[in-house]
């Protein structure tokens, strides 16, 4: 039996489809629940379905040769992961761990294709975050062939923020650990730490509890800037 919170209709990808369209989707999809820390997919693990976080945060991440983490994106509620392998039928490109405990759909390749193929809107969202994951990727390597370990750390904490509306400060809730931020901009946690205390001593960060605030958004992206041309 289906549980109210196991339904597709949470999902944005799907906000074209009417209720009997979502409920048949959602009768040919297997539905799990991850705990935080449970790994969802190894990385170059075998199969092609497409999963779905109905609810909960579950992260990318690779394994480089050099054996430290390497974090690529996080994927939160209505989002989803495993469409290169649901259209390719290639070996998973990156692992998947959940992060905090997650309701999670998986949609045989079969399915979403043919979801795909009938559904334009659907369709037109797939590519657009094709498109997006593309320049996120090439926005990646020109950060890691252009800029030092500093000024990586600095464009990492602007992605992360989030803007005040009232005073434009930028605030990253909760906030990463220096490992995480580390696991990010392929560092080490010590490089990070040293950073941040730099970035407070120089008012340009505060730490609240529960947050990292970014005083002036404005004047670390104009570093960042700098340090490209």
């Amino acid at each position: 039996m289906i549980r109210h919170s196991e339904t597709l209709a949470r999902v944005p990808l799907f906000r074209s489809l009417d209720a009997k369209a979502i409920v048949q989707l959602d009768s040919r999809c297997i539905w799990r629940r991850a705990e935080a820390g449970e790994w969802v997919l190894d990385y170059q693990e075998g199969g092609n379905e497409l999963f779905f976080v109905v609810q909960g945060h579950v992260r990318v991440t690779i394994q480089p040769v050099s054996g430290s983490t390497v974090i690529l994106r996080d994927i939160r509620d209505g989002e989803y992961f495993g469409e290169l392998a649901a259209i390719d039928g290639q070996p998973r490109s990156a692992g998947i761990q959940a992060i905090t405990d997650s309701i999670i759909s998986r949609m045989p390749p079969l399915v979403f294709r043919e979801t795909v193929h009938r559904e334009p809107d659907v369709c037109d969202q797939l590519l657009a975050l094709l498109a997006s994951q593309i320049r996120m990727l090439a926005n990646r390597v020109n950060e890691f062939s252009t800029l030092d370990v500093r000024h990586r750390i600095y464009a990492e904490l602007l992605r992360l923020a989030r803007r005040h509306r009232e005073d434009g400060k930028g605030v990253i809730s909760p906030p990463p650990t220096h490992a995480e931020i580390a696991a990010r901009v392929s560092t080490h946690r010590e490089a990070v730490t040293r950073e941040l205390k730099s970035l407070e001593r120089a008012g340009l960060i505060e730490r609240r509890r529960g947050a990292i605030v970014l005083v002036d958004p404005a004047h670390l992206a104009g570093l960042v800037e700098q340090a490209v041309g």
